[in-house]
């Protein structure tokens, strides 16, 4: 395609022709990945470990002449298989939806104008505005650019950031990390460059999750361990004289009781159901691994500007050496008043000219409601007080040198000179006087918790000049005192953290003052207020680490490199380190940190692609409620995972006691129950116990994040929970049975055993009904966690008391599964097993809130 002529160029299209070329070569997007068949995707999900190991027990349950149960654990296989395959689809659903919620944004000169559009709108001609921070969305190629560097890393592997001369082609995927410069679309969607590596892209693989890797650990552990008990009761069968079928029956009776059948599908609904939860929350989790780490943080180092403030920025005070003036005005609307002296007011508005210069494509746009901004939003205030100010029009830029933050300065030079913003301590030592008065304004505004920039301005300087060469001998006109509120519900959010002992600090390239007062204001600052600046910090890491490893430390002046280096400080004393950051170089912080949280409003795409957590809101508060969604989260896969081992236990009492009796005591229940009790009954309650909602108590203590099984689960399932289960199946099964006339090593008649079986399958229901109330929490009995805090517990229980009348009366059901209505002692002794869990529940629960319990001294 030819080249439009450079009219064209530096004007931009029309939005007519826009819209025409994109509808002539569509929209700016990469193809989409081809993706696996979903008949591939089931087919995964029936022969993992566990779906292998049950079709090998199926297999042989048929060999022994019992095809009823060899259905339905091939039954038991697919249903599992198809829950795991809808949760995985769905999650790879979601994430899609979820991933079109990052903004990809690309600014154009369109009409004249600097605009904001989507990148998918893109179209060739384009003229597109690139700033230090921005993705390269099209191939372009560039006509003009000030110290424009791109990191080409994604595409080549150099690490070494390129500066291209004018003419060079950008290629799409590319980013901008330094400088700025005006390029034109010269290919889009599937012509660019990286469409053609998008396939090698699709074939690569996230390795597995440090969760999803100890939860398989997890699950073969079980699996091995119940195969081996399968085994050890077979050669038992096989010593007490059973038919080697028999022995065959109860062995893989055995394994299946101890196989977690709804584990996985279980993980899989609660970390997909916290990634959607946190969504809603405008919290975009881009790796779903990372709610569990969420979950474990203990340091969060924020940002000031746009986190813990509203990022909407208005000029409220300027000084220059006639005097001070105040601004008045609402929000980004150029309607406004600038009180004080006449002279002041002439001088600020100089100041106010020269300072909209140095950015000249911010503006503030009004479409329907408010005024809003384009471009930062601090750059747009300077123009909206040279419009409240009635500062005259500027030429057009001949050189620009765009702010940097190491220079923590910008300029522009023009027909009238060189116009100069930043710092005030990087700006007032390049000018030849500092006027009397301006360190006393710096001061009195900081302690308002105002950001100051100062404005200067020089004569004519060679075009040529590079920007240190050129911002010097600066005539300084004035400061300026913005206003950036904090967040209305930054100060709660902030105490939460506190209840939840995860340390805060604020990390911002402010003036020191100004962030103190920011930090002092909503909570922040803590209680001996250690205030820092970025050239103050220890060289030493060990004494760095010592220094910041405290609650309510404020860090300003800082470089980037100072960022990467507090985050790995601190996660070498052991914290697991949350870092806020917008800016392209927040990049390398942001991959360091444990999670890593960028502004999904205001950040730039560097800092969306190199984060874990994007803030889609950019509030601080989104970071403690996703926070308080991975402990949630967490804290739900261990009550679930309590549920299922407690009822492994209770299924596999009945063929301990056959065993241990040397078939004296017949078996209490079947392998098919078994099947019933794990698929049919089980597991929507362990479904809702996933999906617990937090509680006041989520955010209150440090972390306690682990393994999954830990002595404390492990105990709760083994050692009470477990045994309360057996022990009152064991006597529902036997007081049925003697009731009835049995005597021990007789063989009971077979409507008395299908009665008593009935009662022993009713008696588990009931009690793992009382037990998913009881894993509710692991701490507190269920007269203080009560039973209407889970909606979803509620219909899950009175879907399993469905299922049980069904497996109980619903022909062929009874027969198929062995077990028949328990009698009126059946049912009474059934129900005592609800009251003896809850029981067992809170004695242990009571011993060792007792056990834990500080001494009185």
């Amino acid at each position: 395609m030819s080249a439009p002529p450079p009219t064209v160029e530096r004007d931009g299209l029309t939005a007519a022709e826009a819209a025409d070329r994109l509808r002539r070569d569509g929209p700016n997007v990469l193809p989409t990945g081809r993706r696996r068949h979903p008949l591939l995707l089931l087919g995964a999900q029936l022969v993992h470990f566990f779906a292998l190991m049950l079709w090998v027990a199926a297999g042989l349950a048929l060999i022994a002449g019992t095809p009823a149960l060899a259905i339905a654990i091939a039954v038991v296989v697919v249903l599992n298989g198809a829950f795991s395959f809808a949760q995985e689809y769905r999650a790879d659903r979601a994430a899609d939806r979820l991933r079109d919620l990052l903004p990809a944004r690309a600014t154009v000169r369109r009409d004249g104008r600097a605009v904001v559009v989507g990148a998918q709108d893109l179209v060739p001609g384009d003229l597109v505005l690139l700033e230090a921070g921005d993705r390269v969305s099209a191939d372009l190629r560039l006509v003009a650019g000030q110290r424009l560097a791109l990191d080409e890393s994604m595409l080549t592997g150099e690490s070494e950031s390129v500066r291209p001369g004018v003419g060079a082609t950008l290629s799409a995927g590319t980013y901008v990390v330094e400088g700025h410069g005006e390029a034109v679309v010269t290919a889009t969607g599937t012509r660019t460059r990286l469409a053609g590596i998008a396939a090698v892209t699709e074939r690569a693989h996230r390795p597995r999750s440090p969760l999803a890797a100890q939860l398989h650990r997890v699950v073969r552990l079980v699996a091995l361990v119940a195969v081996g008990v399968g085994v050890l009761f077979f050669l038992a069968a096989v010593g007490l004289g059973q038919p080697s079928g028999e022995a065959v029956l109860l062995a893989i009776g055995v394994t299946v009781a101890l196989v977690p059948e709804g584990l996985l599908p279980t993980v899989t609904l609660s970390l997909a159901r916290a990634g959607q939860q946190m969504a809603r929350q405008h919290a975009l989790v881009r790796r779903l691994e990372s709610v569990e780490t969420l979950g474990a943080t203990t340091f969060i180092c924020t940002d000031k500007t746009g986190t813990l403030t509203r990022n909407e920025m208005s000029v409220v005070g300027v000084w220059t050496p006639a005097g001070q003036v105040t601004v008045t005005g609402e929000g980004y609307a150029p309607e406004g008043a600038l009180t004080g002296a006449a002279e002041a007011i002439r001088a600020a508005r100089r100041l106010a000219g020269s300072a909209a210069r140095c950015s000249p494509d911010a503006h503030a746009v009004q479409r329907s409601g408010p005024w809003r901004p384009v471009g930062d939003p601090m750059e747009v205030a300077l123009h909206v007080l040279a419009a409240r100010a009635g500062a005259p029009g500027a030429p057009p830029p001949a050189v620009r040198h765009p702010f940097d933050p190491h220079r923590r300065r910008s300029s522009v030079l023009d027909a009238d000179g060189l116009h100069v913003t930043g710092a005030p301590d990087s700006v007032l030592p390049r000018c030849t006087h500092v006027p009397a008065g301006a360190g006393e304004a710096l001061v009195a505004f900081s302690a308002r918790g105002l950001r100051v920039l100062a404005v200067a301005r020089r004569g004519p300087v060679p075009a040529m000049a590079g920007a240190d060469d050129a911002e010097r001998d600066l005539q300084l006109l004035g400061l300026v005192g913005l206003e950036d509120p904090p967040r209305a519900d930054v100060a709660e959010a902030i105490a939460s953290c506190r209840a939840a002992g995860i340390k805060l600090a604020m990390i911002t390239g402010d003036h020191p003052g100004t962030a103190a007062a920011i930090a002092a204001e909503i909570g922040l600052l803590g209680e001996h207020g250690l205030v820092l600046r970025g050239d103050e910090l220890p060289a030493g890491d060990d004494a760095l680490g010592a220094l910041l490893d405290r609650d309510g430390v404020v860090v300003a002046r800082v470089a980037p490199e100072d960022k990467l280096r507090i985050a790995g400080v601190l996660q070498a004393r052991g914290h697991v380190v949350a870092m806020t950051g917008d800016g392209v170089n927040d990049g390398p912080a942001l991959r360091t940190a444990d999670i890593g949280v960028a502004m999904g409003a205001s950040g730039t795409d560097v800092a969306r692609e190199a984060a874990d957590l994007v803030l889609l809101d950019d509030r601080f508060s989104t970071i403690v409620t996703a926070v308080r969604l991975g402990r949630a989260t967490f804290a739900n896969i261990r009550r679930f995972l309590t549920y299922h081992l407690t009822d492994n236990v209770a299924e596999l009492t009945p063929f301990v006691v056959w065993a241990l009796s040397g078939g004296e005591i017949p078996l209490a229940i079947t392998v098919l129950q078994v099947l019933a009790l794990d698929i049919g009954t089980d597991l929507l309650p362990a479904l809702a116990l996933g999906a617990e909602p937090p509680n006041p108590r989520t955010m209150r203590g440090r972390a306690r994040i682990g393994a999954l099984i830990d002595g404390r689960v492990a105990r709760r399932a083994f050692g009470v929970l477990g045994p309360a289960e057996g022990i009152a199946t064991m006597v529902a099964f036997l007081g049925v049975l003697l009731a009835g006339g049995w005597q021990l090593g007789t063989a009971p008649p077979t409507g008395l055993l299908a009665m008593a079986s009935g009662t022993a399958f009713a008696t588990i229901v009931l009690a793992q009904l009382a037990n998913a109330f009881a894993c509710r929490s692991e701490s507190r009995w269920i007269g203080r966690v009560g039973v209407r805090g889970n909606p979803l517990l509620l219909y899950a229980v009175v879907f399993e008391l469905g299922m049980l009348a069904a497996f109980l009366l619903l022909p062929p059901l009874p027969e198929l599964l062995g077990g028949s209505l328990p009698s009126v002692l059946g049912w009474a002794l059934a129900c005592v097993a609800i009251p003896a869990v809850l029981l067992a529940d809170t004695l242990h629960k009571a011993l060792r809130s007792r056990l834990s319990r500080p001494r009185q001294q």
